[in-house]
């Protein structure tokens, strides 16, 4: 386990909250929103995954590496296509 920090839970409204100190936030990425699991008697915080991070830099290097061409119908063509009456 890496820093155990101690704090205390703050009243927010009808709930409880705990703050959490801005070099643990930039350490781990947390930003404006995050998920919470419970997992035996603890909690895990982690930053919400973006279902398509890191996409614009994959596809700039397909580009570069010239893999990023549009295929045809006729490339997506198969021989089983023709036994099919749609």
């Amino acid at each position: 386990m890496g820093t155990v920090l101690k704090t205390r839970l703050v009243k927010m409204g009808n709930s409880q909250g705990i703050r959490i100190p801005k070099p643990v936030l930039l350490q781990i990425g947390l930003t404006d929103e995050v998920e919470i699991a419970v997992e035996g008697e603890g909690l895990f915080i982690r930053p919400v995954q973006q279902p398509r991070q890191g996409w614009d830099s994959l596809f700039a290097q397909m580009a570069a590496a010239g893999e990023d061409q549009l295929l045809d119908a006729d490339d997506l063509k198969h021989d089983w296509d023709d036994e099919w009456q749609w």
